[in-house]
């Protein structure tokens, strides 16, 4: 398989267990074992104290599939399909891509979600925003990348790095416009739910269109990274039949203790999912305080969702001799852009996790002993 490194995934093998603090992590504050277990109902905790370490549905538990079904309005349990995440778009992209097709992706992106297109031998189209405008995804922009032989177009909002989302209305826009041109629209939304600003989560796009997969899971708005669960929603399928034939190469089936793990967080999705957002909202008002408190070094835009944010640097070196020495002399690691192919200007903060203020005290102290 011709595909290149994935810069930003050999980026955190080998800081992000090593580096003291973690200033550009994209997850949320993980829940402990204990934590998860506590919310168990009477079926799950059974479910759990009897487990059987066997192999597991290749589709995913019945009772899981459903209920990551019920968060969707007008989804069945065989319209869902259990993946690992990373799983999900690179079974996806193969069983609906042929050499030649061409592909238009939002930039910057993570970076699978190009890259496993350009590696089957595609054609990519990069979908940028406007760092003006708030790191807007213009909709007229996207209708100039569409030809003829377009097959896929690959969104994500909550976006990663940014944290833009666009309005309802252009969201909506956005799902017909792909439908229309009879293309596929495979929607990134690890995010979701996760919005700093109240009322604005976007319907899914698998309820919009039957040309639509949602990819999401647990690793992101839940706090649960660990768990390595989550899944592809659409009304293909069709589709869905040829990427789980695909799955019988990669992992078959999921982790029985995992998929247990993972009913109950989405039996308590509402109480979890209100913490996490509670502390992003929380350590956005921190972010706040930081880049006012630096307007010298940084301006950023503020995000509608998700757990980054990608402030421009105003300093003298590039971001990566930033994030290297802030590594190396302070223990703190970031994210430069040069990760997400995007310069070296910016820098991705993570901020999900409940270390967030004391560790922008760090990163300030740092700034200022420089």
């Amino acid at each position: 398989m011709d595909i290149a490194p994935f810069a930003l995934e050999r980026y955190f093998a080998r800081h992000e267990f090593s580096a003291r603090y973690l200033l550009s992590s994209s997850d949320c504050e993980p829940l402990t074992l204990a934590e998860l277990l506590s919310m168990a109902d009477g079926e799950t905790r059974k479910m759990w104290d009897g487990l059987k370490l066997a192999y597991t549905e290749t589709a995913g538990h019945p009772l899981l599939r459903q209920a990551i079904a019920d968060r969707y309005d007008g989804v069945g349990s065989d319209d869902v399909l259990e993946v690992v995440p990373e799983e999900g778009i690179f079974l996806l992209m193969h069983a609906l891509l042929d050499p030649g097709d061409h592909v238009v992706c939002v930039a910057p992106a993570y970076q699978s979600l190009h890259e496993v297109a350009r590696s089957i031998g595609c054609e990519v189209s990069a979908w940028m925003p406007d760092e003006a405008r708030g790191w807007r995804f213009e909709p007229d922009a996207l209708v100039a990348h569409l030809r003829r032989r377009t097959k896929l177009v690959v969104v994500n909002f909550p976006h990663n790095p940014t944290g833009f989302a666009p309005t309802r209305g252009d969201f909506v826009e956005l799902v017909e416009t792909v439908h229309r041109h009879g293309a596929w629209l495979l929607s990134d939304e690890m995010y979701r739910l996760l919005e700093v600003a109240p009322g604005s989560t976007l319907p899914a796009a698998c309820e919009l269109s039957d040309r639509a997969i949602s990819l999401a899971g647990l690793s992101k708005s839940f706090g649960l990274p660990g768990l390595r669960v989550g899944w592809l929603a659409s009304h293909n399928r069709r589709l869905l039949e040829q990427i789980l034939v695909l799955k019988d190469y990669t992992t078959i089936c999921a982790s029985a203790p995992s998929e247990v793990l993972a009913l109950i967080a989405l039996r308590n999705l509402e109480p979890i999912v209100a913490r996490q957002v509670q502390r992003v909202q929380r350590n956005v008002v921190a972010l706040d305080a930081f880049f006012d408190l630096h307007q010298r070094l940084f301006t950023w835009n503020r995000p509608v969702g998700g757990s980054v944010c990608f402030p421009r640097y105003l300093g003298p070196e590039d971001t990566s001799a930033l994030a290297d020495g802030a590594v190396e002399q302070a223990g703190i690691m970031l994210v430069p852009s040069a990760m997400f192919g995007f310069g070296e200007r910016h820098l991705r903060f993570g901020f999900g996790r409940e270390d967030l203020p004391g560790v922008l005290d760090r990163f300030s102290d740092y700034l200022e002993r420089r």
